[in-house]
C-alpha cells in the first residue's frame, strides 16, 4: 500500500490534539485540507480512524492503532531531524568531563579524538578522579559527566550506561621472571610485595571484596596513587600488581611485564558513563553523550 506520507503526518497531528483546527493551525494549512486528508487517509485504508460528533472528534479502535504506530514513526524523525539541526550548529560549546586514569587510557582517549574531529570548535575540559570523587563532581555541578570504573555504587538520582567491559590481571616485572609459567592462588600473594590502589578508590574496594569472598585480607605492601604508579612500579620491580588487561596490553608486548595466571576467578569490571538525571544536557555534552554510547 501506497499511503502518501503527509496523510500520516497530518493524521499524527490531528489525533494528538484530537481536534482539526488546533492542527491546521500546528501545520500552517486549513481545516478544510486536514479534513480532506483525513477522508482521503480513510478511504486508502478503508477504515475510519475518527468519530466525529458535536462534541468534536475521538480516535477509533482502528485510529488508536494507527496512532500508535504513527507517532513512533513521526517522534523517531523529529528526533533525528533535530539531531542534525544540533550538529550543524554545534560550532562552539564546552563539556566538562571527569575521568578515571583506566578509563582514560582504555576507552574515551579514542573517543575524545572522534569526537574533536567532528566538532573542532567544542572545548573539552578533563578532570582526572577516581570514581568516587568523580561522582561527587557530579552530585556539586562541578562536571558535565563521568567516565569511570565500576564499581560504581550510584544512588538516584545518578544514572550509569555501561560502556566497555574488562578483566584485570596480575603483573610482574622481569625480577618476577621465575613465576612464569605458574599460577597464583590469591592466599599466595602474601609471599610477594603486593601493590594495590588506596583505600579510597572503588578498584581497591573491588579488590578488598575479592579477597574477602575468599577468606582473605587485602593487605598490600606498596600503595599507588593511579594506576599509571602502580604500572610504572611493577615494571622497576618493586612488586606485582593488578592492572585492567587493556591497559597493561602493549607493555606486556614490549615485555617489560608479563602475566602472572590467578587460580580464582576475578569478576569482570566495565567502563560506565554517569551523569546527574536531574541536570539537563548541553547541546555539546548531548552530542557527546550519544559519541559515547555508540557500538558500546
Amino acid at each position: 500500500m501506497n499511503v502518501n506520507y503527509d496523510y500520516y503526518r497530518i493524521f499524527y497531528y490531528a489525533a494528538k490534539y484530537k481536534n482539526f483546527s488546533r492542527a491546521a493551525i500546528e501545520l500552517g494549512t486549513s481545516q478544510p485540507n486536514i479534513t480532506r486528508t483525513i477522508n482521503r487517509l480513510e478511504e486508502d485504508l478503508q477504515c475510519k480512524l475518527f468519530l466525529r460528533n458535536n462534541r468534536g472528534i475521538q480516535l477509533t479502535p482502528e485510529g488508536e492503532e494507527l496512532f500508535s504506530h504513527v507517532s513512533i514513526a513521526i517522534q523517531q524523525l523529529q528526533r533525528g531531524e533535530q539531531k542534525l539541526t544540533d550538529k550543524s550548529r554545534l560550532k562552539s560549546g564546552s563539556v566538562s568531563i571527569g575521568v578515571s586514569e583506566t578509563a582514560l587510557n582504555i576507552f574515551l582517549l579514542n573517543k575524545l579524538q572522534q569526537f574533536h574531529e567532528r566538532y573542532p570548535g567544542v572545548r573539552l575540559k578533563l578532570v582526572n578522579y577516581s570514581t568516587r570523587k568523580a561522582i561527587h563532581a557530579l552530585e556539586r555541578g562541578s562536571i558535565d559527566l563521568a567516565v569511570v570504573t565500576t564499581p560504581t555504587e550510584l544512588q538516584s538520582p545518578m544514572k550509569e550506561i555501561l560502556l566497555l567491559p574488562f578483566h584485570d590481571i596480575l603483573i610482574g616485572g622481569t625480577a618476577f621472571s621465575f613465576l612464569k609459567g605458574q599460577t597464583l592462588h590469591l592466599r599466595d600473594l602474601a609471599n610477594y610485595p603486593l601493590i594495590r590502589l588506596n583505600e579510597s578508590t572503588m578498584t581497591y574496594h573491588f579488590f578488598e571484596t575479592l579477597f574477602l569472598s575468599h577468606k582473605l585480607n587485602l593487605k598490600g605492601d606498596i600503595e599507588a596513587a593511579t594506576t599509571d604508579q602502580l604500572l610504572s612500579l611493577v615494571i622497576h620491580n618493586i612488586g606485582i600488581g593488578f592492572l585492567p588487561e587493556l591497559y597493561a596490553h602493549d607493555v606486556i608486548q614490549r615485555g617489560d611485564i608479563f602475566q602472572i595466571p590467578v587460580h580464582e576467578k576475578i569478576p569482570e569490571r566495565r567502563i560506565s558513563l554517569i551523569y546527574d538525571s536531574r541536570h539537563p544536557f548541553s547541546s555539546a555534552a548531548q552530542a557527546m553523550e550519544d559519541l559515547l554510547v555508540s557500538d558500546s
